[in-house]
C-alpha cells in the first residue's frame, strides 16, 4: 500500500513539473498595446510587445514628479496651500478632488497622495512650489529623463493629464528602476490607504492599484495612469517566482485589462498560480491523486480541485 502511494505521488509530481515547465515557456497573450517585462537585477527582457512605441503615459508621470521633488531636498514638513493655479492646471480632467483652494498639506503629504491616489492637484502644487516654479520643475523632469537615458521621453507638466507627456515601455522600465531607489516612493506607492486631515475633516485616500490593495502580490513599487489618449497604464516592480521583475503595461483597453494582464504575466512566470476570470486575485490549483497503476506505466488518475484563493 505504501509503495502504491509513493508511486502515485511520484507520478503526480512528474506530471506537475512537466505541466509547469510547459506553462512557463509559453508566452502569455496580453491585451495591453505596449508591454515590457524585465528582470530588474540583470536587465534581461523577458517579454516585449511594442516596447519602443512612444505614447502618452498619463499619471505614470508622477514617478518623475516625485523623483524631481525628492532630488531638490525641499523641506518635507513645509506646509503648502493649494491655490487656484492647481484648479486651473487640472481643469477639464473631469476628476473630483478633496484639495480645494485654501487647503493645506505638507509637501510630504502632497507627495504621498500624488503617488498613492494619483491626486493631480497635489502633483501640480509640487511643481508650482519648486524653486523657479512649474517651468523650472518641468525642465528638471526632462533633465532627469536625459540623465537616465530615457531618450523616448518628454514631459510638459507634472500631473500626466497632458497627452504631450510621452514615453515608451522601455524608457518606463528605466524610470521604475530609478524610482525604486527612493524610499518614500516605495512606501507611498505600495500603501493600500492613508487618512489625512484636510482642514477640519479626515479624508481617506486609497491606492489606485487594486493589486496593492488585494495584498496578493509582493509589490515594491507601483503606479497607475489613465487619460483617454493613453488608455489605462500600470507600472510595477514586483517579486515573482523568486525574481524581481519590472512590469510595464501601456494603453490597456477596458477597466480591468491591465490587472488581468499583470495576473497573466504572473501566471506565466510562476507556474501553479491561476487568475480566475473576472478576478484580480490569483489562486493556486491543487490536484488530488485518485488512483495509480504501477503495472501500466504508472498510470495515475488525478482530480483537479476548485482553485483556492490565496
Amino acid at each position: 500500500m505504501r509503495d502504491r502511494f509513493w508511486a502515485a505521488f511520484g507520478a503526480a509530481l512528474l506530471l506537475a513539473l512537466a505541466a509547469g515547465a510547459a506553462h512557463s515557456t509559453e508566452a502569455p497573450s496580453l491585451r495591453s498595446a505596449a508591454v515590457l517585462v524585465m528582470d530588474e537585477q540583470t536587465g534581461e527582457i523577458l517579454y516585449d510587445k511594442n516596447a519602443n512605441a512612444v505614447v502618452p503615459i498619463a499619471s505614470i508621470t508622477k514617478l518623475m514628479t516625485a523623483m524631481v521633488t525628492l532630488d531638490a531636498a525641499l523641506p518635507g514638513d513645509e506646509e503648502i496651500e493649494i491655490s487656484q493655479s492647481e484648479v486651473t492646471a487640472t481643469k477639464g480632467a473631469g476628476l473630483r478632488s478633496n484639495l480645494r483652494p485654501g487647503a493645506k498639506l505638507t509637501r510630504d503629504s502632497l507627495l504621498q497622495v500624488a503617488l498613492m491616489a494619483s491626486e493631480n492637484r497635489a502633483a501640480a502644487a509640487l511643481g508650482r512650489t519648486y524653486p523657479g516654479g512649474t517651468e523650472a520643475f518641468v525642465q528638471a523632469m526632462n533633465d532627469k529623463a536625459a540623465e537616465l537615458d530615457m531618450n523616448d521621453t518628454r514631459f510638459v507638466e507634472p500631473t500626466g493629464l497632458s497627452s504631450a507627456n510621452v514615453s515608451s515601455a522601455g524608457d518606463l522600465a528605466k524610470l521604475v528602476r530609478a524610482a525604486k531607489g527612493y524610499a518614500p516612493i516605495r512606501e507611498y506607492t505600495t500603501s493600500a490607504s492613508a487618512t489625512l486631515r484636510i482642514g477640519r475633516r479626515p479624508v481617506t485616500y486609497v491606492n489606485t492599484n487594486g493589486l496593492v490593495r488585494s495584498g496578493s502580490w509582493e509589490i515594491g513599487l507601483s503606479k497607475t495612469g489613465f487619460i483617454r489618449d493613453a488608455g489605462r497604464c500600470l507600472v510595477m516592480q514586483a517579486n515573482v517566482a523568486a525574481r524581481s521583475v519590472i512590469i510595464v503595461l501601456l494603453d490597456s483597453v477596458g477597466k480591468y485589462t491591465r490587472i488581468g494582464d499583470a495576473n497573466r504575466i504572473r501566471q506565466w512566470l510562476e507556474p501553479g498560480y491561476v487568475a480566475p476570470a473576472g478576478s484580480g486575485r490569483p489562486t493556486r490549483v491543487r490536484a488530488r491523486v485518485l488512483s495509480a497503476d504501477r503495472t501500466a506505466g504508472s498510470r495515475v488518475r488525478v482530480q483537479l480541485e476548485p482553485p483556492q484563493p490565496l
